[in-house]
């Protein structure tokens, strides 16, 4: 049985109502990860929750909430309420749900990743709103469960210094550098836009868990799997030879 827990996060998005309620339901590609849902009350989600859910409430571009059925009388809730603003719109979000594992770590990192998704959901809006996106994701193996995301960044050449707005090089062995600006900066989380991508790396190491990258890449010819292939080889890369060193 586990326990209850909510998270909320408020701010104020650079686009009007209707567009960022496309965000959330058409184009979560583009900042979050890929989800479907059947555009109605009473609708299926496919691909947020295990074995999927229902949207219970659709509004648009007003109020949408989704739900899934855990088992137990337990559920996992996503409620996204959507208030015109001056220069934007207002989003009120509210996740409700239950934790299984250790309460306060995943608590803490709920609430770390909430308010990244909806950083990015910002950037997203603000250079790239309204277009379709290839994502994917790549996990670093367990190794970088510890002190990995620090390897991690000295690997891409990134400063331990680096701050929001800084033009940066990545120069991940074996792919592309990457010009782009640091958009997102945390002890826990990297953030780096470019021209055509949004770069997200994941220091879930704060957590006991591995390091992972997760990327949405605007580009016309982007290749999920290509990406998927290159970035898992060089996390693979980076922690076997750090063992051997």
């Amino acid at each position: 049985m586990g326990q209850p827990f909510t998270v909320e996060w408020e701010g104020e998005l650079p686009a009007s109502p209707q567009v960022v309620w496309e965000a959330f339901t058409r184009h979560t590609a583009g900042w979050y990860w890929e989800i479907e849902y059947e555009p109605w009350a009473g609708g299926a989600e496919r691909g947020l929750t295990r074995g999927g859910g229902t949207v219970s409430v659709w509004e648009p571009p007003r109020r949408f909430t989704t739900r899934a059925e855990l088992g137990d009388g337990e559920v996992n809730e996503l409620d996204y309420r959507l208030r015109p603003a001056r220069t934007g719109t207002v989003l009120s979000f509210t996740h409700r749900g239950v934790i299984t594992g250790d309460y306060d770590k995943e608590l803490d990192s709920c609430r770390q990743h909430t308010t990244f998704y909806y950083h990015s959901l910002g950037e997203y809006l603000r250079h790239f709103g309204g277009r379709d996106a290839v994502y994917f994701t790549a996990d670093a193996p367990e190794a970088s469960a510890s002190g990995g995301f620090a390897k991690a960044r000295r690997a891409l050449g990134v400063s331990d210094r680096v701050e929001v707005g800084d033009e940066v090089r990545l120069t991940p062995a074996g792919l592309k550098p990457i010009e782009g600006v640091v958009d997102y900066a945390t002890p826990v989380f990297l953030g780096v836009r470019s021209a055509d991508a949004l770069y997200r790396f994941y220091g879930r190491d704060a957590w006991g868990w591995p390091v992972g990258v997760a990327h949405h890449l605007f580009a016309g010819d982007a290749d999920a799997a290509a990406a998927r292939q290159g970035w898992g080889a060089w996390l693979e890369e980076v922690f076997t030879s750090e063992e051997q060193v």
